[in-house]
């Protein structure tokens, strides 16, 4: 077997492809929250604070002096980050939630009614077997 062909099977199993289409959507859905938290959420947050954007918050280390840019330590870059971490972490948990309680309606539906053919016949048999212990005895 050849490598291109090892490697075309491998890379056309279902998990593969599976997981290449869920990186995608995950990559856009980031994207989408991403923009959520930067431009729905963050602004009236900073308006709350006093009308500051959290991306200006930053300390600086070293200022710069002539060729040598600053030493800044972005701080509020990362806040947004930490944001966009929580809001996508929480949508993926609502998600998977709601997932989960479809799946359970699916397995309450599928439960039979009442006992099964195999259960009835069980049933008869045991109940024929106590009869005939209780007119043997």
């Amino acid at each position: 077997m050849s490598i291109l062909k090892e490697f075309r099977d491998f890379a056309m199993r279902g998990n593969v492809v599976d997981l290449a289409v869920g990186v995608i959507i995950g990559a856009a859905f980031g994207k989408i929250v991403s923009s959520l938290v930067a431009n729905i959420i963050m602004p009236p947050l900073g308006l709350l604070i006093g009308g500051v954007d959290f991306k200006q918050f930053s300390w600086v280390l070293k200022a710069g002096d002539g060729t040598a840019p600053a030493v800044v330590m972005e701080y509020g870059v990362f806040l947004q980050t930490v944001f966009d971490f929580v809001i996508v972490a929480f949508a993926i948990f609502m998600a998977i939630k709601l997932m989960n309680k479809m799946y359970k309606k699916k397995e309450v539906a599928k439960a039979p009614v009442g006992p099964s053919t195999e259960e009835k016949l069980l049933t008869e048999i045991r109940d024929l077997l106590k009869e005939q212990n209780t007119k043997s005895l």
